[in-house]
């Protein structure tokens, strides 16, 4: 661990070749990847050449972690939807929510999945829904498994179709290179500016 002008660096060094900076929700802490050879100084001055971006977001995560809160506080029964990934999700996930979060989705997976199934020339074998705190969707292609965040159901509902087409697209190619992205975009032409906005949910 490292103190730079008080912001406290979390510093791991590994066989790597550059180093890495990111900032990682909840709590907004600096964590720092440096190739085993690197100094302490030279950490140090790539932390000061960053400060003003690393300052900036952590006070992107304090706001979505506040709107997130302000939405809890608020309660469903506002209309509210959440502004980033549920983290706390045993404490924030009541009963209430969850039923309507998922009889949202389950009014309109029916009719996503035979319209999608169709275009993309693949079915899934099964959907669930979980209360995910890392990504909006998942999919096993060996058994053609698909698992949708329950978050999706308190969104706009464009997101869930995108999120699934995207996990519908890896039936036919694992990762997200040329391939997906050819087939996404001639699926969802605009599935990067979709991407974008759900992003904008999230809180890291």
């Amino acid at each position: 661990m490292l103190v730079v002008d008080g912001l406290v660096l979390q510093v791991t060094r590994k066989a790597i070749k550059n180093m890495y900076l990111r900032i990682k929700p909840p709590q907004g802490d600096i964590v720092v990847s440096a190739p085993l050879r690197m100094t302490d100084g030279q950490i140090e001055r790539f932390a000061r050449e960053r400060r003003s971006w690393i300052l900036a977001q952590q006070q992107r995560i304090r706001e979505a972690r506040q709107r997130l809160a302000d939405t809890a506080a608020d309660g469903a029964s506002h209309g509210g939807e959440p502004a980033g990934f549920i983290h706390d999700a045993a404490s924030w996930w009541t009963p209430e929510r969850r039923n309507r979060a998922a009889s949202a989705i389950d009014a309109r997976l029916p009719a996503l999945v035979e319209h999608w199934s169709a275009v993309i020339d693949k079915r899934p074998t099964h959907i669930t829904l979980r209360a995910m705190t890392t990504r909006w969707g998942s999919c096993t292609p060996r058994t053609g498994r698909i698992r949708l965040n329950l978050q999706l159901g308190l969104l706009p509902p464009q997101y869930l179709e995108y999120v699934l087409v995207h996990e519908m697209t890896h039936l036919w190619t694992n990762g997200h290179g040329a391939e997906f992205q050819r087939r996404m975009t001639q699926y969802l032409p605009d599935w990067r500016r979709l991407r974008r906005e759900l992003n904008r949910y999230t809180t890291g």
